[in-house]
């Protein structure tokens, strides 16, 4: 026999709660597990069950919470840049880096030109 459950819909006010009232910079999903008492492992593990659709929706909230912050603050400067650069790679965000060296150490890409012979020519 197993423990009963503690998802209730007493938890899962708690958790509209945390949404609307986070006291950490940005929402995370670890955060909300903190605040409901819960292991990340069980609150994934909720989030994939049939029935328990809503919380699965509050995890994405979160997620949408977290980059609308992210990239509000990261422009404006409440958030320091290179925290919301790592932060952001959690929602597929990337770097691109340019592999061109400017002290000319690289053998820059070889360059194939096609020139027709002109007709005068022939």
């Amino acid at each position: 026999m197993s423990r009963p459950t503690k998802y209730t819909p007493e938890l899962l006010a708690k958790a509209k709660e945390y949404l609307e009232s986070y006291s950490t910079a940005i929402p995370s999903h670890i955060g909300l597990a903190y605040y409901l008492g819960i292991a990340n492992s069980t609150m994934y593990a909720w989030s994939k069950e049939e029935g328990k659709e809503e919380f699965s929706d509050m995890l994405d909230r979160i997620m949408q919470l977290q980059f609308i912050e992210l990239s509000d603050k990261g422009l404006t400067g409440d958030f320091n840049a290179a925290i919301t650069k790592l932060v952001l790679t959690k929602h597929n965000y990337t770097d691109k880096v340019d592999q061109t060296s400017s002290d000319g150490s690289m053998t820059p890409p070889t360059t194939i030109n096609l020139v027709a012979k002109e007709f005068g020519d022939l």
